[in-house]
């Protein structure tokens, strides 16, 4: 998969992925007390951080696995794993977006609840809950990832 795949650019602000965040731990507090939260190193850090002070769990760990060089996916490396199969554990994560990651993660911990902040048409079915879908070819542009810079009006892009 290379970047030519992705036609529109979605860039979320910290105040949008705050608000997506916060609505994703509404959908996640009534399924059950959380024992631990496995954020997804990178992307997934920082809305694990969010969801897991909106559900008050204390117990924060990761899993590493890398499969983007800029905006290209490329080969599945993973960097940290964590032992358990997640009986009670919600792992989060910023998008799924193929579901390659997200079946690493799965086959690691496999009884736990999966959820992600944005997901894209191919990775759905490799997460129990999301907040927000986004077309297949869309790169979403995360703050984490962006710097203030002019941009071209969309006509002239074409």
């Amino acid at each position: 998969m290379s970047s030519e795949r992705y036609h529109k650019t979605y860039p979320v602000s910290w105040e949008q992925v705050h608000r997506d965040c916060k609505a994703l731990a509404w959908r996640l507090v009534g399924l059950r007390k959380w024992d631990r939260i496995v954020g997804i190193a990178r992307g997934g850090l920082i809305p694990a951080a969010i969801i897991a002070r909106e559900l008050d769990v204390r117990l924060v760990d990761t899993v590493c696995v890398s499969s983007y060089v800029l905006r290209t996916q490329g080969e599945m490396s993973i960097l940290k794993e964590i032992a358990g199969d997640g009986e009670g554990w919600l792992i989060i994560d910023d998008l799924v977006d193929t579901g390659k990651t997200a079946q690493v993660v799965r086959k690691m911990l496999p009884k736990a609840h999966f959820a992600a902040v944005y997901a894209k048409p191919d990775g759905r079915a490799f997460v129990d809950t999301y907040i927000t879908e986004v077309s297949q070819d869309t790169w979403i542009l995360f703050p984490w990832d962006a710097e203030t810079a002019y941009a071209k009006p969309i006509a002239e892009r074409q």
